[in-house]
């Protein structure tokens, strides 16, 4: 027996337990997970300064989102007679239905803000720059992907917040001028939200935008793989102006080589385990500690008073109250249009992986008060818009 579970393991594990340089190398070719790192990193990119691990997060919230979406799935009937009662059973009937409810609508929340810091940290270290550019396009793909994920799991729950949350975020749909209507009937499937649109909403984020993020997701990670995923101070082209015309000694030679590389296995393998863990931990916490929302079930003829988007589109929201053309629609489109053309467009010099670097000082204090635009409008739209969208100079 133990023979023949040997050969089992065997067949599976071609690498034992790496125990030195060689092993370790064989089991980072050798592994379907790990053969996505290259055998050997640099160790400036070990540094969580350098990638924020933002990226690492999103893959971990999206693989969260995937099991705890597939387990939501065997409970859940996508037709408005039945949706708020599924939401009851998981909350009270399901054996652990309430905190993978709760886990999946905190993992949801949470790769939206971990995917739009990924891109931030991207556009301030320049890793857009050649040979990246398809893979910040792709990037960008994948940011407005997760918005809509989220967008059409928001009314899954089919309560008051999540239909007019949907409805609000339609209408912004119905304000493109020239066929503004006909997109908006396209997504819900009828004039207003209602059967139709739960079960389009439904499949979309159950079945066609998840195709869509794996998909996109395994380009990028191929991208980096072959292009690089980060360009460093400390192995990028040195600045001729700055290179010491001294040559180093024989002493500081060897050393210069033997910190050049180091093995992913274990020092990148351990450092992406011990963020897998922490962003799991920090998930699990927050969904025993807070519930997600359910408000009473879904009736269209009670409408909240002020009737709000989901709060990552509460910045669009407040922008389309001041203009639904201009605010609702232009300025969203031409920041996503802005950001895919971005590393076709801009032609400062590299940074060098720099965050906030002299060479594109003014390119990351533009793109951060674009953010910080956003932000402020988001916080304005949660917090300070009453009845009537009124402005309310004290939330509380």
């Amino acid at each position: 027996m133990k023979t023949f579970l040997a050969r089992v393991h065997a067949s599976i594990f071609r690498v034992g337990w790496p125990r030195d340089d060689r092993s370790a190398l064989k089991a980072m070719v050798s592994s379907i997970v790990l053969h996505v790192h290259a055998p050997k990193v640099r160790p400036a990119t070990l540094r969580f300064r350098a990638t924020w691990a933002m990226g690492l997060a999103s893959m971990v919230l999206l693989l969260m989102l995937t099991g705890t979406g597939v387990y939501l799935m065997f409970y859940y009937y996508p037709h408005p007679d039945v949706a708020f009662r599924s939401m009851k059973d998981l909350a009270f009937v399901v054996p652990f239905g309430k905190v993978t409810r709760n886990l999946h609508r905190w993992a949801a929340h949470g790769m939206v803000v971990t995917v739009t810091v990924h891109m931030l940290r991207v556009f301030l270290t320049a890793g857009y720059k050649a040979p990246r550019e398809a893979n910040w396009v792709a990037g960008v793909l994948l940011w407005v992907l997760t918005l809509a994920l989220s967008f059409t799991g928001y009314l899954l729950p089919w309560d008051q917040l999540a239909y007019w949350a949907v409805t609000v975020g339609t209408n912004m749909i119905g304000s493109v001028p020239v066929g503004g209507d006909f997109l908006r009937e396209l997504v819900l499937g009828d004039a207003s939200v209602g059967e139709a649109a739960l079960l389009r909403f439904y499949v979309l984020h159950c079945v066609f935008l998840p195709i869509a993020i794996g998909g996109i997701a395994a380009f990028h990670l191929f991208r980096v793989r072959r292009d690089g995923g980060l360009v460093t101070s400390e192995h990028a082209p040195p600045d001729p102006a700055s290179v010491d015309p001294a040559p180093p000694t024989d002493a500081a030679q060897p050393k210069k080589r033997e910190a050049r590389l180091v093995n992913a296995w274990p020092h990148l393998v351990y450092r992406e385990v011990v963020v897998a863990l922490v962003v799991t931990a920090a998930l699990a916490a927050l969904s025993l500690w807070l519930d997600a929302p359910l408000e009473p079930e879904a009736d269209r003829t009670r409408t909240p008073n002020p009737a709000k988007a989901p709060w990552y589109f509460l910045g669009v929201q407040e922008l389309a109250h001041y203009s639904a053309f201009w605010g609702g629609v232009f300025v969203p489109a031409a920041m996503v249009v802005g950001l895919a053309l971005l590393p076709y467009l801009d032609r400062a010099p590299v940074a060098l992986g720099r965050t906030f670097p002299r060479e594109r000082f003014r390119a990351c204090i533009l793109f951060c008060v674009m953010l910080a635009f956003m932000g402020v409008f988001t916080v304005v739209g949660t917090f300070f818009r009453g009845p009537g969208w009124a402005f309310m100079y004290w939330p509380y």
